[in-house]
């Protein structure tokens, strides 16, 4: 079954007349079906889609990755244009979260404009507390088990204003698609840590071999003991494509394209990627 992935929100663009912004979306293509995983910020969302001839009106199912504002920024504009949709969300998506600021104040960045009452208004929403298939080999992983001993959630996060409650971000969750090449994983932030997720996705999978990594891996704050132990875990994972992005972090980017010259691919708003095994 062909599977087509085309990158419609990220830091970076490229293309003729399509626009970067902080935050990550993909339009997935598995046979005919049609999945928006993510939304971005909601600034370029709409712009790119149609630069791009992606008609999100067609989208049978939103996939939110976790509850962050660039990843959900733009599910209010996208939800009055399927209707009937299905959401894809952890109930603590759905909840208030914070980030803390250097001068110790705290700014909200949890989904603007939307919650619970109204998403269900507008589509059917089905909660992920578990690993779940929407169908013809993709599937979400839910709550993703915290495993290794250099990961976390990568920022200082709270679900209180005060900062007095941090934010473990159990609402954080990756997609996976069975491929005769492989498992292609996509990531939106990989709070959870990228090394626990994809050990985790392959423990759902039998140990099946991982063709491909795409997505945010959130290695921004990553100090060189987590770098190199996410190396070392993407070497024993033993992935044949690696495509960071987002919240990588360019440092991290760096890294991961000297470990693995051979294995990197760029991924701007604009591009898309195709599996035709």
């Amino acid at each position: 079954m062909k599977l087509r992935i085309t990158t419609l929100v990220e830091d970076t663009a490229g293309g003729r007349g399509i626009l970067a912004e902080h935050g990550l979306a993909f339009w997935i293509e598995l046979g005919a079906r049609k999945i928006l995983f993510d939304t971005g910020q909601g600034l370029v969302l709409m712009g790119n889609a149609r630069q791009l001839g992606v008609h999100l009106e067609q989208a049978e199912a939103v996939i939110i990755s976790h509850g962050h504002y660039d990843h959900t920024g733009g599910l209010s504009e996208t939800l009055r244009l399927t209707r009937q949709a299905r959401v894809y969300a952890h109930p603590a998506a759905l909840a208030p979260k914070y980030a803390r600021n250097t001068d110790g104040s705290s700014r909200e960045i949890g989904i603007p404009s939307l919650n619970e009452q109204n998403i269900r208004k507008q589509a059917d929403l089905i909660l992920t507390e578990k690993p779940v298939e929407i169908g013809e080999g993709f599937f979400l992983t839910g709550p993703v088990p915290r495993r290794t001993d250099f990961e976390d959630v990568g920022g200082q996060f709270f679900t209180d204003a005060a900062c007095l409650q941090p934010d473990a971000l159990v609402d954080d969750q990756a997609a996976f698609i069975e491929t005769p090449g492989g498992t292609v994983v996509i990531l939106g932030c990989a709070h959870a840590g990228v090394i626990n997720t994809l050990d985790y996705i392959r423990e759902l999978t039998g140990k099946r071999s991982i063709h491909t990594v795409l997505g945010g891996m959130h290695l921004l704050a990553a100090g060189s003991v987590r770098k190199h132990k996410t190396v070392e875990g993407l070497c024993r994972i033993d992935a044949r494509r690696l495509i960071p992005c987002h919240c990588t972090g360019f440092a991290a980017l760096a890294w991961l394209w000297h470990a693995f010259p051979d294995q990197c691919t760029p991924c701007h708003a604009g591009t898309v990627f195709d599996w035709n095994e």
